[in-house]
């Protein structure tokens, strides 16, 4: 029989809590690490909806990417909705584990599945190294396989990435040719200048502020620097859950441990609609 500890060991083989920022909480939220797994849901969000469906699905345990107490907490009291989900997990016996920056900076890691997600090929490297190991770090860079116009690179990445309401952004010419991506998943905009200073085409990210935005796209115009493609953060983050799923299994499979894993395709996005796709009263 598998247990939650099996699980917790192997995925911080993949990746190791030590890789994580100082500001972030990663690691077991909830669970007794000798009740058994055999069943793990993978999801970016620990929200109610990915609760609903771990239940429904009878998952002993959901690896989130995002942590559910981010800053802390004093309370888990079911007067707040994180409060309810914790008390709604223990009593169903489903732990809670996140793997966070430290799954963003692995080798590989978030940015190498959205990279293959939004159709580069050929090898990859970090766009931000890791100072202990230039295999790790934040983003990645690679290449497509043929110069191709920006606008139908943004197509391909569409039809890569799941859809949500806001779609992408794009700030360039859409008859460029592009070549050479930087991709970030997550919130990228503090990679701005390494994208830049990277000598890209284009960078994909998520979360891109107006005036950082702004600058850097009046900037590239003038000086060749690289078009921007925004995406919603979830949607970047979305495509190592599979990654992740299969390379636990496998993992385990390896030490003669069986286990079940499945991809949330619940979409946890925070946007839901836009006025624009809304039914006229």
């Amino acid at each position: 029989m598998s247990t939650l500890a099996d699980a917790v060991t192997e995925l911080e083989t993949l990746y190791d809590p030590a890789w994580a920022e100082s500001w972030d909480a990663v690691g077991l939220v909830c669970g007794d690490p000798a009740q058994p797994v055999r069943k793990i849901l993978f999801a970016v969000d620990p929200v109610a909806a990915v609760a609903d469906e771990a239940l429904a699905w009878g998952a002993d345990l959901i690896v989130t990417h995002h942590p559910l107490y981010l800053r802390g907490t004093t309370t888990v009291a079911a007067t707040t909705f994180k409060g309810r989900l914790v008390h709604r997990l223990i009593k169903n016996d489903v732990a809670l584990y996140t793997a966070h920056t430290n799954a963003d900076v692995a080798d590989p890691g978030v940015s190498d599945a959205l990279a293959r997600a939004v159709g580069l090929t050929g090898p990859l490297v970090p766009l931000s190294p890791a100072a202990d190991d230039p295999r790790r770090g934040l983003g990645r860079v690679g290449s497509l396989p043929e110069p191709t116009p920006l606008r139908d690179f943004v197509r391909r990445a569409a039809r890569g990435l799941p859809r949500t309401a806001g779609g992408l952004r794009v700030a360039g010419d859409l008859g460029r040719e592009v070549l050479r991506v930087a991709v970030s998943g997550g919130a990228g905009d503090s990679l701005l200048g390494t994208a830049r200073a990277a000598g890209v085409d284009v960078f994909l990210t998520a979360d891109l502020r107006h005036h950082p935005a702004s600058e850097f796209a009046e900037a590239s115009s003038s000086g060749g620097g690289p078009a921007l493609v925004d995406a919603a953060h979830w949607a970047t983050e979305w495509p190592w859950l599979a990654d992740a799923a299969r390379r636990l299994t496998s993992g385990l499979a390896a030490r003669g441990i069986n286990v079940e894993a499945r991809v949330s395709e619940t979409v946890t996005d925070a946007w839901t609609t836009t006025a624009e796709s809304m039914t006229p009263a």
